[in-house]
């Protein structure tokens, strides 16, 4: 049981679902790995419903990945998820029922022991400038970047069981990881590590006679607790033109080897590679 995939930011986009599980069942991963922001794009105002996205989780998602279990029977491999900072925390209500059937496993917040691999999950991220704020962490601090809204401030839609005033991702993470030799620690996080290759954001300058600016936008607490602890491998998505602008979708860091699935085409990114060889993973874009 080795071979893996790794996907990130679908947003609901059916065709590139679609092109996962042909692939899925054509070349059977034993992992597949999903790294947030799994539904339908909504832009959130105060009193707006879920409609979309719990259509989506109801009517896609456990339909599609229970024929595929079906298809597949004993082949069928161990998906792991996350929730990404545009995915409502009240689908995840639904996103359960597929747990009860061995569809996935939410992997946010958790550790799971297989053979000698770790695998732990993380969704949350430093605050972004959208309104949905469910999965929007203070970062090692309480200090946002300009244009950002704090998480306290947007839209929430349950209420929260955390504390936004003050819970930070530094401290989420040392909660999950404790004090875990880390050696063979797989992580599945939504945000990319700060001031790294996977990490570079376009900023929108609304000035004709000036080109875009770009700024690393990543989260300082995972990029702390990879140099620090030295992970085996961490997976991460997020930032979906990183790859484009640096070039680069995997990178070291120490003994650690990261990647990142965000992508800014029409395509499919997908990343495959060996547990027991990640230095051999591979990327590649599928038409959708």
């Amino acid at each position: 049981m080795n071979t893996c995939f790794f996907v990130s930011d679908l947003h609901g986009k059916l065709s590139r679902y679609e092109a996962l599980f042909k692939l899925i069942k054509k070349e059977k991963p034993d992992f597949v790995f999903i790294g947030g922001d799994l539904f339908p794009h909504r832009n959130i105002q105060s009193g707006q419903t879920q409609d979309r996205q719990f259509d989506f989780v109801q009517d896609f998602m456990i339909r599609k990945f229970s024929k595929l279990k079906e298809k597949m029977d004993c082949a069928y491999p161990e998906i792991f998820l996350i929730p990404g900072n545009d995915d409502l925390k009240i689908n995840f209500k639904e996103l359960a029922e597929g747990e009860k059937t061995d569809l996935w496993r939410n992997l946010h917040n958790q550790g799971v022991v297989i053979g000698k691999y770790r695998f732990y999950g993380y969704g949350c991220v430093p605050p972004t400038p959208f309104r949905i704020k469910d999965w929007d962490r203070f970062d090692i601090s309480k200090e946002i970047e300009e244009g950002c809204i704090a998480p306290a401030d947007g839209f929430h839609s349950l209420a929260s069981d955390h504390d936004p005033e003050n819970d930070t991702i530094e401290k989420d993470i040392q909660i999950l990881v404790k004090d875990e030799n880390l050696e063979s620690g797989v992580f599945l996080f939504h945000s990319p590590p700060f001031n790294s290759l996977l990490d570079v954001a376009t900023l929108h300058i609304f000035d004709p006679g000036q080109q875009a600016a770009t700024l690393n936008v990543g989260s300082k607490a995972i990029r702390n607790f990879i140099d620090e602890k030295q992970p085996y491998i961490t997976m991460h998505g997020h930032i979906h033109e990183s790859a484009r602008i640096t070039g680069e979708w995997k990178q070291n860091f120490g003994k650690t080897l990261s990647f990142s699935a965000a992508h800014d085409g029409p395509e499919l990114a997908i990343i495959k590679f060996e547990l027991n060889d990640p230095l051999s993973a591979s990327r590649r874009l599928i038409k959708t």
